[in-house]
């Protein structure tokens, strides 16, 4: 399997960082970190608009995508491995995970994305929610391989 995260902005040093290279070291799957950093005064929809192109260009054909969205769906961490394992039972191999900057994600990326995922009805900081994301496909993979990470309640 592998993995590209496509993520607006770049990450700094801090303990963010810190945790998301602690999990990436930990999964035995192929990861790509794709930061998108978009220059020029443009705000809002245009930003918008500009972020949500660049992150098109990192998906590769047949590619898999999976667009962090406040308003997808939010899913159990086994309901998310379950829907990764089908992909990949169906022979998908390469997933994408986008994660917009400020103004989220544009409609046409939002449309692309063979799911919309949401880590609730809350606002995360956005290097956190790629920290949370690589926990989150962590915890995936110890489900997957029954490694005992993750525990049902």
């Amino acid at each position: 399997m592998r993995i590209i995260i496509a993520a607006v902005g770049k990450f700094r040093k801090g303990p963010e960082r810190d945790l998301f290279y602690t999990y990436l070291k930990r999964l035995h799957w192929q990861i790509d970190l794709k930061e998108i950093e978009v220059r020029g005064g443009a705000t809002g929809p245009e930003r918008q608009k500009q972020e949500s192109e660049s992150l098109q260009r990192v998906i590769p054909n047949g590619a898999i995508v999976i667009a962090l969205d406040e308003r997808g769906v939010a899913q159990s961490s086994e309901k998310l491995a379950r829907t990764l394992a089908n992909w990949q039972n169906q022979g998908q191999s390469t997933f994408v995970f986008l994660i917009g900057g400020a103004d989220g994600l544009g409609e046409r990326v939002r449309k692309r994305a063979d799911l919309l995922l949401s880590f609730g009805a809350v606002t995360w900081p956005h290097m956190l929610v790629r920290t949370m994301l690589v926990e989150q496909i962590y915890r995936v993979g110890s489900i997957l391989s029954g490694h005992p990470y993750h525990r049902n309640g």
